[in-house]
């Protein structure tokens, strides 16, 4: 079976060059191309020379005409160069490895579209212990489901752009929907001044940013007399790029389909 040939989008970026690293030391897959915008001062620069390892893929802002090298696009940019490479790739046939967070409706909706015509793998976090413990709220929310308030509590890097987290938005959907809620109706996303009791119904949402904090995320069940904590942290960008991998070599062969995490990992 040949190598699955990935392409990077953002390959200047902190996590284009942990995907070109992860896609570099992976024996089973081969970096066919890698991207960033017109005027980035990667552009013209070998993968090789962004990650020190040995690599001649020169890095473009021609998407279209690098999708003929490989066969899955990896996009962890921002939403709406996404949906651009979304359409070059539904075009051209390419599967996609979406990571990038922070859509409306809308733009899921022109996702969910594509994936009618080619594969898709999109997810709010790849990490595979995210992943799981995606699983471990569907669990825990059955069980703890009355006499639990629930807390959602994230932070991030202050550049990221978007709040609250797409990982912490999935989190609150996994355990709103084991709870029978809809998480549009009951999610808080802010507290202040004098707010009244908490309505137990509610789901709230905490956002943190600053520094160069990777990503770490804490679902609280807090009820009385004691306190149930998932959390999950993470030190590098690594295990995204590792999970991106792991979508990739999930999607070869398939020839259209919406998917997640869950369904790379058999956790549904």
């Amino acid at each position: 079976m040949s190598a699955t040939r990935i392409g990077v989008v953002g390959a200047g970026g902190r996590m284009g060059r942990m995907l070109i690293e992860a896609t570099l030391k992976n024996e089973q897959l081969t970096l066919g191309a890698a991207f960033d915008v017109p005027g980035s001062p990667a552009i013209g620069k070998t993968a090789g020379d962004l990650v020190g390892m040995p690599c001649d893929v020169v890095v473009t802002d021609d998407v279209a005409a690098g999708l003929n090298n490989i066969d899955c696009l990896i996009d962890f940019t921002r939403p709406q160069g996404t949906l651009v490479h979304l359409e070059l790739c539904r075009q051209a046939g390419v599967a996609m490895d979406i990571g990038t967070t922070g859509f409306e409706a809308d733009g899921k909706a022109v996702i969910a579209a594509a994936a009618k015509d080619i594969p898709v793998v999109f997810a709010p976090n790849m990490a595979v212990g995210v992943n799981l413990v995606f699983k471990l709220l569907d669990t825990a929310a059955r069980i703890l489901n009355q006499g639990y308030d629930i807390e959602i509590v994230e932070a991030h890097h202050r550049l990221k752009i978007d709040a609250p987290s797409g990982t912490a938005l999935r989190m609150g959907e996994v355990v709103a929907g084991a709870l029978g809620r809809d998480l549009e109706e009951c999610a808080v996303y802010g507290r202040e001044g004098v707010t009244g009791e908490r309505d137990p119904s509610t789901i709230g949402f905490a956002t943190v940013r600053g520094g160069d904090i990777v990503g770490d995320h804490t679902v609280m069940f807090c009820g009385l007399g004691e306190r149930v904590e998932v959390t999950h942290k993470a030190s590098s960008r690594m295990p995204y790029a590792l999970g991106s991998l792991r979508a990739a070599q999930f999607l070869a062969g398939r020839k259209s389909g919406l998917f997640d995490m869950q369904d790379v990992l058999g956790l549904r």
